[in-house]
């Protein structure tokens, strides 16, 4: 009787001992699966301090974001390229960082105004240009065509023109002169006319 009772405490601890180490295998293997996702999910998301307060900002795919992009790089270019002050070495800045963003087509334009003495023309009638972008409009085979208006300020008169460009956009490596990562190749102007013409007194 006693040697009975002994087995089966022997059996029980026993089975005791294989379902503790079953359960704890379980556990270990659930904690280690929620704590792996948890990782992943924490990688989604990063913070940004704004005056040492935390800011949840969401990851996105980089191409959901790329449309975005394009239109950002489109709009940089073109606001470097065309507003300009009468200052020389501002205009220089300009057409400098302008480059970086254009292939060929761009330096072949900046010289053919050059050469037309269109930047000349700036700084004799202290003339300050200023753009205003209408629209962008992206294509599937990464085409663009941007509308915006041009505004002249000169000493007599304020110009308003329209302006349409039309272009191709490449991906490049992103570096510091091109944040975007982004190259506008074949970039040509389609309509760059005057829509008014406003006098002012001079007296």
């Amino acid at each position: 009787m006693i040697i009975k009772n002994i087995e089966s405490k022997i059996k029980l601890a026993t089975l005791l001992s294989v379902g503790s180490l079953l359960a704890a295998t379980i556990i270990c293997i659930a904690v280690s699966f929620f704590a792996y996702r948890q990782v992943v999910n924490s990688r989604k998301s990063i913070y940004i301090l704004d005056k040492d307060v935390p800011i949840l900002a969401q990851q996105t795919n980089m191409e959901m974001n790329r449309p975005a992009e394009y239109r950002a790089a489109v709009d940089l270019f073109h606001s470097l390229f065309f507003s300009l002050t009468p200052d020389d070495e501002h205009i220089e800045y300009q057409m400098k960082k302008a480059m970086y963003l254009a292939d060929e087509s761009g330096v072949l334009q900046y010289n053919n105004l050059k050469e037309k003495g269109f930047f000349n023309s700036i700084l004799s009638s202290s003339s300050v240009l200023t753009l205003q972008t209408d629209s962008i409009l992206l294509e599937p085979d990464k085409k663009f065509t941007f509308y915006g208006k041009q505004k002249i300020e000169r000493r007599s008169a304020t110009i308003t023109r329209s302006l349409i460009t039309e272009g191709y956009l490449m991906d490049i490596p992103r570096s510091e002169n091109n944040s975007h990562g982004v190259l506008i190749t074949n970039w040509k102007t389609l309509e760059n006319k005057d829509l008014s013409h406003v006098s002012k007194n001079t007296f």
